[in-house]
């Protein structure tokens, strides 16, 4: 029997909310357990009732989902979070992938496309394939920052674990990582759960972030 996908929905319209449940109240895979009208609430909420998914939108009052989305993923055993909301501004794509979101969604997606993305984080992937996403991330990594420079962590990695950093960066699977480098799929499986350690990364969507900010990936780079 499958195990339903437990998914907390974090909006500040109530419309919104009734909206995604009737939704996902439609899906043999899922179940809402719980709302959040606002960051603070969806926090609290993820503390309590500790769903396998919460959808949180950014711009909410107090607390916003940026902020919201930094909190969840410091808390032990955190679900996976995916950004849904209706402003794509490039920023708010970036923050929220730094912040530790698994994805970015608008809301003028397809129900299918909803599901299926919720389906896609629960399973501990990341939603990196839109192009809109690869664009962004590329035009931040290249915009000058104090901020951005080399992590000394960088240094722990071994030279076979910065080759794999460039490949996920490039948007490699595990699986295209394993026929490139000629290894079994559980040595980079292996390989990319170390880079996560050692670089005090959450998921994959940070680790393209990491490659691009250490100057491993550049806009353009095949």
């Amino acid at each position: 029997m499958t195990v339903a996908i437990s998914v907390l929905i974090a909006d500040d319209e109530a419309i919104v909310r009734d909206g995604l449940r009737t939704i996902l109240d439609l899906e043999n895979d899922m179940t809402v357990v719980g709302e959040a009208a606002d960051g603070a609430q969806a926090v609290a909420a993820i503390r309590e009732l500790r769903p396998d998914v919460a959808l949180v939108d950014i711009r909410m009052p107090g607390l916003d989902g940026i902020e919201a989305t930094r909190q969840i993923v410091r808390a032990p055993n955190p679900p996976r979070v995916l950004v849904l909301t209706t402003f794509d501004r490039n920023e708010y794509v970036y923050e929220a992938m730094k912040a530790g979101a698994s994805g970015f969604l608008l809301k003028d997606v397809r129900r299918h496309q909803l599901t299926d993305a919720i389906r896609t984080v629960a399973r501990g992937e990341t939603l990196l394939a839109p192009t809109i996403t690869r664009r962004l991330i590329e035009e931040f990594c290249t915009r000058p920052s104090p901020a951005t420079t080399t992590p000394p962590e960088l240094a722990a990695l071994t030279p076979r674990e910065v080759e794999v950093l460039t490949l996920i960066g490039r948007g490699r699977s595990n699986a295209d990582i394993a026929a490139e480098l000629v290894v079994a799929e559980t040595t980079a499986k292996t390989h990319v759960a170390h880079i996560l350690a050692k670089l005090s990364l959450s998921d994959r969507a940070q680790a393209v972030i990491a490659a691009y900010e250490t100057g491993l990936i550049r806009p353009g780079m095949r």
